[in-house]
C-alpha cells in the first residue's frame, strides 16, 4: 500500500504519520499543498493534525482551497480511501466531504491528554479489527474539537451507522472532553472511504509512549496485515 500525507503551511504531524505508515511496511510520499495531482499509484490519503495555515478565519478554511484538494476530492469521489486526523478531520467537514462543523471545545481551553475511546461501528476499513464496544487509548489535542451536526445529520449518521468511536472513560461510559454532541469522536461517509476522527491514531503506535491501539487502527487499510 501507498499513503500520500498532505502537507500545508502549519501541519506538525505529518512526520509522526509518516513513521506510523512506515512502522507498517508501506511506502509514504509527502504532498506539498501546492501540487495539484496526487501520484497514480496512492492507496490512501492522509490530511494530518496540525495548524494548516495558521487556523486563520477558523480551523481548516482556507485548507480546502489548495491546489492538491480538487484532486483530493476526485480520489474521494472515485471510491479512494481517505482519512482526516484531528486538522484534517476539520479539513474534511469544510470540503463537505463528511457531515457537520468544529466549533470551539466547550471550556474554551486547548485540551491534549490521552482519550479512551469506545469503538461504535467496526463495519468499515479503519476499525476492521476492533470489536464494537472495545476501548481504546488515544492521545487528543485540539482546541476546536467540538463536533456539532443538526439533529435531522445526527439522525442521518446513526441511521447509517456513520459514528464510528464515542469518547469515553476507562469502563466505557460516556466522557466528552470537548463538548462534541453525543460524545461524538469520529466519523465516516455512507459509502465507508471517507474518515475522520478528532484523535490521533499515529501518536499511539508505541506501547513504550503510552498506548499501540492507533497502529492496529492504521492497520486496518492494510488487507495483507
Amino acid at each position: 500500500m501507498k499513503a500520500a500525507i498532505i502537507v500545508y503551511p502549519g501541519t506538525n504531524c505529518e512526520n509522526d504519520t509518516k513513521y506510523a505508515f512506515e512502522l507498517l511496511g508501506q511506502d509514504v510520499v509527502m504532498l506539498w499543498h501546492k501540487e495539484e495531482k496526487l501520484p497514480k499509484d496512492i492507496d490512501i490519503v492522509v490530511l494530518p493534525g496540525g495548524f494548516s495555515y495558521g487556523d486563520y478565519l477558523r480551523c481548516a478554511a482556507i485548507a480546502k482551497f489548495a491546489p492538491i484538494m480538487k484532486d483530493v476530492i476526485n480520489f474521494a469521489n472515485n471510491g479512494g480511501f481517505v482519512l482526516g486526523i484531528c486538522n484534517g478531520f476539520q479539513i474534511l467537514l469544510e470540503l463537505k466531504l463528511l457531515p457537520g462543523a468544529m466549533i470551539k471545545n466547550k471550556n474554551v481551553h486547548f485540551v491534549s491528554k490521552y482519550q479512551h475511546l469506545k469503538v461504535i461501528n467496526n463495519d468499515n476499513a479503519f476499525l476492521r479489527r476492533f470489536k464494537v464496544g472495545d476501548i481504546l487509548n488515544v492521545p487528543i489535542a485540539h482546541g476546536e474539537g467540538n463536533y456539532f451536526i443538526d439533529d435531522n445529520g445526527l439522525k442521518e449518521l446513526k441511521n447509517n451507522n456513520q459514528i464510528l468511536l464515542n469518547y469515553c472513560d476507562k469502563n466505557g461510559n460516556r466522557d466528552n472532553p470537548n463538548g462534541s454532541i453525543e460524545s461524538i469522536a469520529g466519523i465516516c461517509n455512507k459509502n465507508r472511504n471517507i474518515f475522520g476522527l478528532m484523535p490521533h491514531p499515529e501518536r499511539a503506535v508505541e506501547k513504550l509512549l503510552g498506548s499501540d491501539d492507533g497502529i492496529k487502527m492504521l492497520q486496518g487499510f492494510i488487507k495483507s496485515v
